[in-house]
């Protein structure tokens, strides 16, 4: 597990490993602004407040700039990227039009039986996570684990390769990708609560698409796609948030 100290002294600790410690910290860092637009990201000190090597700083940052969160600097490292909430709210209204029309088009052919099988059994990695009120050692990365299998299989098992392709391109705009965490560790309780919420959408659009419910299927996974941004206070900065507008 590891820990850090907070601006306040009080010890964090993470049920997570180093390499996406380091991921979710920075994503954490641009959205609230700790790290400004412009500003350059320098791998040693991040790796000394984040108590960590500069190998996972550096891997980190090249996935980063993949998110389009941070650009480089020539030789001279990173820096972080300008982002505004209409830029995110635009790129997580596509993704769930893109995965509301994977879930319509399972739900309205029907599932085989193998997929029901496989839609179970990734479900049942989520319940497994959440079957105790808190996270532990390990669960968030079960969770990315988890969440990224299940978006997979949605996208897999709709049979449109477009709809992948659709969606890996817009992975590269900044908190659009599934894997796009973003957790405030000062608030355990409401993080916790946010991502068994995304959970339980899941074990919803399953629900809807078994009962070949199209309409319904879609409409849970576009809403899904909106509650993914993360906790309100990472994005309180950019206005994202329960009731926020969606103009910056």
């Amino acid at each position: 597990m590891q820990h850090r100290s907070d601006s306040d002294g009080n010890v964090d600790q993470r049920p997570t490993k180093p390499g996406q410690h380091v991921i979710i910290s920075l994503r954490r860092m641009i959205a609230e602004g700790a790290i400004q637009p412009g500003e350059r990201i320098a791998e040693v000190a991040t790796a000394a407040t984040l108590g960590v090597s500069r190998m996972p700083v550096r891997t980190a940052l090249r996935a980063l700039e993949a998110e389009g969160l941070v650009t480089k600097l020539g030789g001279r490292g990173y820096a972080a990227r300008a982002i505004t909430a209409a830029e995110i709210h635009g790129a997580i209204e596509v993704r769930g039009v893109l995965e509301g029309l994977a879930a319509r088009r399972i739900a309205t052919q029907g599932l085989s039986s193998l997929d029901e099988q496989r839609f179970a059994a990734c479900l049942a990695q989520g319940e497994a996570i959440f079957a105790k009120d808190c996270l532990s050692d390990g669960d968030l990365d079960r969770f990315y684990a988890y969440n990224l299998a299940f978006h997979d299989l949605l996208i897999e098992v709709s049979g449109n390769p477009s709809i992948g392709q659709a969606l890996a391109r817009n992975n590269h705009l900044p908190f659009a990708s599934a894997s796009a965490l973003a957790v405030d560790w000062s608030d355990r309780p409401a993080e916790f609560a946010h991502l068994e919420a995304a959970h339980r959408a899941h074990c919803a659009v399953v629900d809807a698409i078994l009962r070949q419910a199209s309409d319904e299927a879609e409409r849970v996974m576009r809403k899904h796609a909106e509650a993914a941004v993360g906790s309100a206070s990472v994005f309180k900065r950019l206005g994202i948030g329960p009731g926020a507008s969606t103009t910056a």
